[in-house]
């Protein structure tokens, strides 16, 4: 464990915590309410993001036989809170979510993340957009499965700074930027929650896919992405 505290990235990923302080997620523990917080919104900040899914607590509620039996305009209104895109197909994929799990997982998806890592992922998976990034979010953001997750911001960051190989195909991207990250972290759900946050906030913040601030950025002494070598690039 001494080790894997002074690799490469750990130091990175403790300099993040000392440029922007603590990251605290807006997101729900739930398994089931995670889900539901990925539908509410699309294209969101996260306080956008929360405020779709209090306005979904305050006027249906959170559990699947609630959501379930919400009619499809209320839903799709509480969508729009989320973001113009697709509103009616996320207020739908709420309503068939909530009633699959009703009516499969007997309510509740906590069984789900007593499950092996590689059955938990696949079934996760098997719901509406969720791949391999979300279903990772869920399992770690639960405190199930010590396995770092990467939404689109994290994973640029890790590419960027060398860790895993840029594919054509999303999934071998996330594939190779995982494997390479985790190597050098504490598998820890702590650690890697931090990790998580502090990536996917820095993403968002000055290493954006376009104009990133690398100027100011406090990883730019270790990035070849930011040390001059592509400084214009997306």
């Amino acid at each position: 464990m001494g080790q894997l505290l002074v690799t490469p990235l750990a130091k990175m990923i403790r300099a993040l915590g000392r440029h922007y302080g603590p990251i605290r997620s807006l997101a729900p523990k739930e398994p089931f309410q995670l889900l539901l917080w990925e539908y509410v919104a699309y294209l969101a900040d996260d306080p956008t993001r929360a405020a779709a899914f209090a306005e979904l607590k305050k006027s249906v509620g959170l559990g699947a036989s609630e959501v379930a039996d919400a009619p499809l305009p209320v839903l799709g209104a509480i969508a729009r809170l989320g973001g113009s895109i697709a509103p009616a197909l996320r207020a739908k994929r709420m309503h068939d979510v909530a009633v699959n799990v009703r009516d499969k997982w007997r309510g509740s998806l906590r069984s789900v993340l007593r499950l092996p890592y590689a059955e938990a992922r696949r079934t996760l998976k098997a719901f509406p957009s969720i791949g391999p990034p979300g279903a990772d979010k869920v399992l770690l953001l639960t405190g199930a499965e010590p396995i770092l997750a990467l939404d689109s911001n994290a994973l640029r960051v890790l590419l960027r700074l060398g860790y895993g190989r840029e594919d054509k195909n999303y999934a071998k991207s996330y594939a190779s930027a995982q494997t390479a990250a985790m190597a050098e972290l504490p598998k820890t759900i702590p650690s890697l929650q931090t990790a998580f946050l502090l990536l996917q906030h820095h993403g968002r913040e000055l290493c954006r896919r376009t104009h990133p601030s690398c100027t100011v950025c406090p990883l730019r002494s270790a990035c070849p992405f930011g040390g001059g070598v592509k400084t214009n690039a997306n």
